[in-house]
């Protein structure tokens, strides 16, 4: 998993560069960074911003299918034993093409389950503790 490099690292490899007269690549080799990162750095500071770490990590594309929400809801509601892959291939119908662990997840946010069967009793020969 990747990790973001510390904001002094980012500005003493940019220090190398506008200061000491370092190419990209002789900075990039000395701090032990990629040199396209120091030109990412270098864009970044002569536009005036801090050379700070975007986000890492973290969820990114769920509102593509959250926006399509109320269209999947109605699809499951009109036939609620359908499988997933069945919702799937509904949808593409629709033109909306999800995978398969979009869905799950779309339908785990909303407390959803898979089970087809109702729940059976306990066994009543089973301990009790």
């Amino acid at each position: 998993m990747s990790k973001a490099l510390s904001l002094d690292l980012r500005q003493r490899t940019l220090t190398a560069v506008l200061e000491e007269g370092l190419s990209h690549r002789e900075a990039a080799a000395r701090f032990k960074v990629s040199a396209a990162s120091v030109s990412r750095w270098r864009a970044l500071a002569a536009d005036g911003a801090v050379p700070m770490h975007g986000p890492l990590g973290g969820d990114r594309r769920s509102h593509v299918v959250e926006a399509a929400a109320e269209t999947i809801l109605e699809v499951f509601h009109a036939r609620r034993d359908m499988a997933l892959a069945e919702l799937q291939a509904e949808l593409a119908e629709r033109g909306l093409r999800f995978g398969y662990g979009t869905l799950w997840r779309f339908f785990a946010r909303r407390g959803y389950t898979c089970k087809k069967r109702p729940r059976t009793l306990p066994n009543s020969s089973a301990r009790t503790s």
